[in-house]
């Protein structure tokens, strides 16, 4: 499918970059912002974002890390945790990266003004964050991290949210999970997805804790979300 990598220019100064993956077919039709975990836009979000695009739909994956450690790293690079903290400092900042990436989306021929932005890991939280204040219309995290922290976000939502996790995710214990399935029962636009026996990071296919079934059925959410912004 076609794909490029390209500049965006940063709305608070500097540029970073982004991955550009278009859909085959003629017409405009939905996109997705990835938030991609610490390890950056590597290869597993780039197969993400193709497969998104695959099914017909623009996917973006901007470098939210262009400020401290830029550009993907692998799993034993040491820097990947240090690039991202103080974390409510560096997602903050992704805030700006991802309305700036929508902003580069309206310019596209295919894309038709409707996003969602799907998480992973320590881009969880933007499911919630960028449905409540950045203009997209859906969320989606997988295996988010430290969700915790953002239970507030989604007072008022009414948009769509997923959440997908595994009940043997050590980033998401059963507190968590807890907090946000009573969350999910009082909210009809949420909805959460706990997958017996899997682990933290299914979603990354270089990952050894990578699961086949519950990839597929997060890719598969994914593209009844998209479809649901034709």
């Amino acid at each position: 499918m076609p794909a490029q990598d390209l500049r965006i220019r940063a709305t608070g100064g500097g540029e970073f970059d982004c991955h550009l993956a278009l859909p085959a077919t003629p017409g405009k039709v939905p996109a997705i912002v990835l938030a991609a975990a610490v390890h950056g836009v590597d290869e597993d979000i780039r197969t993400i974002a193709a497969e998104i695009a695959a099914m017909g739909y623009v996917a973006a994956a901007p470098d939210l890390f262009w400020r401290t450690i830029p550009g993907p790293l692998p799993r034993s690079d040491k820097r990947t945790s240090e690039r991202a903290e103080p974390r409510a400092q560096v997602i903050r900042a992704g805030e700006a990266d991802l309305a700036d990436t929508l902003a580069m989306l309206r310019t596209q021929p295919a894309f038709n003004g409707r996003a969602a932005v799907a998480g992973f890991c320590f881009g969880g939280p933007y499911a919630l964050i960028g449905p409540k204040r950045l203009g997209f219309e859906v969320g989606v995290s997988c295996h988010g991290s430290a969700m915790e922290d953002f239970i507030a976000e989604a007072e008022g939502l009414a948009a769509p949210i997923c959440l997908l996790w595994g009940d043997r995710d050590n980033r998401a214990p059963p507190p968590v999970l807890d907090a946000y399935s009573a969350l999910a029962g009082r909210m009809p636009d949420m909805e959460l997805h706990v997958f017996p026996g899997v682990q933290h990071g299914y979603m990354m296919k270089g990952d050894e804790r990578h699961d086949a079934a519950a990839y597929a059925f997060s890719m598969q959410r994914i593209g009844e979300l998209l479809a649901g912004l034709r």
